[in-house]
């Protein structure tokens, strides 16, 4: 069942924290062009446009930012991982030579023989894992994945193809997060985590800095500015990223946005209703693997805390659902391959449309454009055709619609 809960906290549509602002700022995301230049793959990822299902659901348009093609890993995630460690590799290499190391220069045999003695590791549900390691493997680093026993064997053979090690961890995201801090520290080892806690938050504001490419890329291939955006959320990272990044850009003219998580995992609605971070209780495991997190970030929710209007849960069945909607679309919309958690956005969205009041209430209607970011193709390939009764491949081969 959805539950659906407004922004009412005192912060709701302030400024930006300086520190966050920072982060999410227009300089911060033409650093984000400059190292994303570097890498193959680097081009923007598809913006699709839906007319047939923005007519089904009675909206003015829909449009779908298809990150399951970024940089040949098939999430958002490459976005940021990668990105931090990359950073982090310039500024160590700046600070043993002595001087200011730029962008151009992350990929010679002087900075790669310096982030070839240091070690970075992570705790992951998959994605965020798989781009810490393909970053260490670009600048010749070690990368060090700790994956608890939510996450499938194929998710950590992926990670594993880049050459990291593997470190397995019982119980949940949360406590692969406390195991790889704790690790780390005895190791002398870079946490690289996509979330924040008290005193940990420089690395994770570089990994959301590196979601800002999404927004960017966005505007340049939107023709008309999006009135509304649903962002999927575990943490919070990516949905900060995004929100905080409009509303900089923006102003008091950005899209009003929407934070949808699982009902088995809601940290960041239960924290709004606190007022303040709180851990949620586990339950049972959700089928959005990638969101089923306990904990919000710290640094996501002082964001969201302020960019959000609000926040909003959807149940299990939805997210299959939604990715055979994708993947069997109507008339001449192009067909999109979705994992579990990467259309969630539009399983929330829909949910609202089906509730008039609530619809009314956030002004959605038949004049709203709505923009949603696919964050994940199929990176389970066969859990995917399990739910959708076909494989990726046949699903991106499917021709129709069209993408910029």
């Amino acid at each position: 069942m959805m539950n659906y809960f407004f922004n009412e906290m005192p912060q709701y549509q302030s400024t930006l924290a300086p520190q966050d602002a920072a982060v999410l700022s227009i300089e911060g995301a033409a650093e984000v062009r400059r190292i994303l230049d570097l890498r193959d793959h680097s081009q923007p990822t598809p913006m699709h446009h839906l007319p047939a299902l923005a007519a089904q659901l009675g909206v003015a348009d829909i449009h779908i930012k298809d990150e399951g093609h970024r940089l040949g890993l098939g999430s958002f995630k490459a976005l940021g991982g990668a990105y931090a460690l990359m950073r982090l590799v310039q500024a160590e290499a700046s600070k043993r030579l002595g001087r200011c190391v730029p962008a151009q220069d992350l990929l010679t045999s002087e900075v790669r023989a310096i982030a070839e003695q240091m070690t970075f590791a992570c705790a992951t549900d998959g994605n965020h894992g798989r781009s810490v390691a393909q970053g260490a493997q670009i600048m010749g680093a070690r990368a060090v994945i700790l994956v608890h026993s939510g996450v499938s064997d194929a998710r950590i053979q992926a990670i594993a193809n880049f050459g990291a090690d593997i470190i397995r961890v019982k119980g949940n995201y949360d406590d692969s997060v406390t195991e790889a801090s704790r690790v780390s520290a005895e190791k002398g080892w870079t946490v690289l985590s996509d979330t924040s806690w008290p005193g940990y938050e420089d690395i994770p504001g570089l990994v959301m800095q590196g979601y800002t490419a999404i927004v960017q890329e966005a505007l340049q291939q939107l023709s008309d500015r999006p009135t509304h955006v649903f962002l999927q959320a575990g943490v919070g990272g990516f949905a900060a990223a995004i929100a905080g990044h409009f509303a900089v850009i923006e102003g008091e003219h950005r899209p009003n946005v929407t934070v949808v998580e699982p009902d088995r995992a809601a940290c960041l609605m239960d924290s709004a209703r606190a007022g303040q971070p709180v851990r949620t209780a586990e339950t049972e495991p959700t089928i959005m693997a990638m969101l089923e997190c306990y904990e919000p970030s710290l640094t996501a929710f002082r964001v969201l805390s302020r960019v959000a209007d609000g926040f909003m849960t959807v149940g299990e069945q939805t997210a299959p659902a939604v990715m055979r909607l994708l993947a069997n679309p109507q008339g001449d919309d192009p067909a999109i391959v979705a994992g579990e958690s990467g259309a969630v956005g539009l399983a929330g969205a829909m949910a609202v449309l089906g509730n008039p009041e609530l619809s009314a209430k956030i002004g959605l209607g038949a004049s709203s454009r709505l923009l949603f970011i696919n964050t994940e193709g199929a990176t389970d390939p066969a859990l995917y055709q399990q739910i959708v009764g076909r494989s990726p491949a046949e699903v991106a081969a499917q021709t129709g619609g069209d993408s910029k």
